[in-house]
């Protein structure tokens, strides 16, 4: 059994599923680049590759299953009890933990580890990549007209930016951060 195919195995259906909050899209739109972005970091950086991985993967269950409320402890719950029950051990399970209490951006998280700040980068930086995806949620789920949704998503790209750790994680979006400055002014 491989660990990390049964975790995206188990993602990628509960984003098919009909009752997934936010449908598939944030499987392909979010989820595989923030993927990328986690792996890539976590090589360059010398961090515990699975646990990243595993944490990439289940970072926004929570949001998947039950909605963006409090998704960081929701996924957190999530996560152990499936990777518990794919008899993972437990004092990784805790790593993986750790890196989704500790994920979002919005948060006052204190992240002790680079798997954790790791995990916080990758999910930043694929906002990069899904940028008709943040004007959707300014449009559908927050109800905001053309101008509020520009000023918005400008915002939280820049936030985005703001929050990011390592000048590894800057170097890999930099192009992109430039032309949002562009795009948005």
């Amino acid at each position: 059994m491989n660990i990390i195919n049964e975790v995206k195995n188990f993602v990628k259906a509960e984003c098919k599923k009909p009752g997934s909050k936010y449908g598939y899209e944030p499987f392909p739109f979010h989820l595989v680049p923030m993927v990328n972005y986690a792996k890539a970091l976590a090589k360059e950086l010398k961090a515990d590759e699975e646990i990243v991985e595993l944490a990439a993967w289940l970072h926004d269950i929570g949001s998947i299953i039950h909605g963006r409320e409090n998704h960081h402890v929701t996924g957190a719950t999530i996560a152990e009890k499936k990777l518990k029950k794919l008899g993972y051990p437990s004092e990784r399970i805790d790593q993986v933990k750790k890196c989704i209490l500790n994920h979002r951006g919005s948060g006052k998280s204190k992240r002790n580890t680079i798997e954790e700040q790791i995990i916080s980068d990758a999910d930043a930086l694929s906002n990069f990549d899904n940028v008709p995806g943040i004007f959707k949620a300014a449009f559908i789920y927050e109800n905001k007209d053309q101008g509020q949704a520009k000023d918005a998503v400008r915002e939280k790209l820049e936030r985005k930016w703001q929050q990011l750790h390592f000048e590894s994680s800057k170097k890999l979006i930099k192009e992109r951060y430039k032309a949002v400055q562009i795009l948005f002014k």
